[in-house]
């Protein structure tokens, strides 16, 4: 009798676990709330606008506070813009675990960046509700305000959005002060969202990876090692504009060849290096602009990522070598003016990656750890909270584009790792 007692007691113990283990997202429901989302600013041609501030992106908040309220999950948005919704747990005084992403866009961008993340995780909200599965901590999902803009939910919930970014107008033509009003925020007020660390238990983010490394290696996850830190310049090259006729080739300061030679610098640089730092000019213009003016002054940008800023700095220092050379050949005089737009690279906390990696093999999911090249609402929280992120594959490495297409499975696929995750280090952290 007290060998059947015990292994009742044993049943007791494991089943709800079991339970816990078997439950999944609802793959065609997130199809339709990704559907759903995509209508909030629709065009006639059929693709979608929904910049950070528009009316389409004020509408599209209030859906989400609606779906969120449908499963009584406490939601209010702070005084940045974010939407926070809150489902409590069964010891209140834990600190939450955190998940979300963002619902803007770029102009003419597409449907499943940041949306994927963020339908998942009201998904997974919805998977918990309905499974009745109760956890420890409080579970807060974040659906970031103007993530494109300059990641500025996410920044003024980690304490680092300026006030001098309050100016700064999108496509739209509202600042982002203006812009945080309009969404319900309140920028005299904004230093009450800023957390401390500690005051987050964790922040998983899942994504979209944005490139074609997972659908390349035929994987379906991609679990997130680190975001690139950037570093921006504006880089001037001052020669003399002179008659195009008149003045021999051997006589010229031509600036627009000065930056010429050095944009194909900036690409030999980069590629001399072992590893997956990139060096990026994607804009040039070229004073006075005449074609019978040799160009006298010249503007280009110069954008280096990599996940180490000590990498950022040894290619930086090698492209600013060669510009030397570049000058003293040609007569241009060659300027670096450091942009205030610079992100630290942000490494992800190896427990949450461990835990991550069990929830994908227990799911008998394909993966690989692999870096994010483009940045996000995590690289923020990493600040303040241990975070860890979740790519599943983007078509053909598309995105920023309405061609952007992730399939349905391979949402689900990711929204799954999500929930187990989530599970799993609501047992694991205290």
């Amino acid at each position: 009798m007290k060998k059947y007692k015990n292994i009742i007691a044993i049943l007791l113990i494991v089943s709800p676990l079991l339970c816990i283990a078997q439950i999944s997202v609802n793959q065609d429901r997130l199809e339709e709330r990704i559907t759903d989302l995509a209508q909030f600013g629709i065009q006639e041609n059929g693709e979608t606008e929904r910049v950070a501030f528009s009316d389409a992106d004020i509408a599209a908040q209030q859906w989400v506070i609606k779906q969120l309220k449908a499963i009584d999950i406490e939601t209010h948005i702070d005084y940045a813009g974010n939407v926070i919704g809150t489902r409590k747990g069964t010891k209140p005084n834990m600190k939450p675990i955190s998940f979300g992403s963002h619902i803007d866009r770029v102009p003419q961008g597409g449907n499943y960046d940041g949306c994927v993340g963020s339908m998942a995780s009201l998904e997974v909200l919805k998977v918990l509700d309905e499974n009745n599965v109760k956890t420890k901590h409080p579970l807060e999902i974040i659906i970031f305000s103007n993530e494109e803009g300059g990641v500025v939910g996410s920044r003024a919930i980690a304490g680092h959005l300026k006030e001098s970014a309050f100016g700064v107008k999108n496509s739209t033509g509202y600042t982002i002060g203006e812009g945080m009003m309009r969404l319900g925020g309140d920028t005299t007020r904004l230093a009450e969202v800023a957390r401390k660390k500690g005051d987050v238990a964790a922040f998983l983010e899942l994504h979209i990876e944005q490139g074609g490394t997972l659908e390349k290696e035929n994987l379906e996850i991609g679990i997130v090692q680190g975001i690139v830190g950037l570093k921006w310049w504006d880089v001037e090259f001052n020669g003399f504009a002179n008659h195009a006729g008149t003045t021999p080739m051997n006589a010229r300061k031509d600036a627009l060849l000065a930056a010429s030679k050095f944009i194909l610098a900036v690409n030999e640089v980069a590629t001399s290096f072992d590893g997956a730092q990139v060096a990026t000019v994607g804009r040039i213009s070229a004073e006075p602009g005449a074609p019978n003016v040799i160009p006298g002054y010249v503007v280009t940008s110069l954008e280096i990522r990599d996940i180490s800023s000590e990498v950022i700095e040894k290619v930086y220092t090698a492209i600013e070598k060669r510009a030397e050379e570049i000058s003293a050949e040609s007569g241009v005089e060659i300027i670096f003016k450091k942009l205030d737009t610079t992100a630290d690279p942000a490494i992800m906390d190896s427990t949450i990656q461990s835990a991550i990696e069990k929830s994908v093999q227990s799911l008998e999911l394909s993966y690989k750890s692999m870096p994010s090249g483009a940045g996000h609402d995590a690289q923020d929280m990493a600040l303040i909270a241990p975070t860890g992120m979740i790519f599943v594959p983007s078509k053909n490495g598309i995105s920023h584009s309405p061609k952007e297409y992730t399939s349905a499975i391979d949402m689900a696929n990711g929204a799954n790792v999500l929930l187990q995750t989530i599970l799993a280090l609501d047992k694991k952290l205290k």
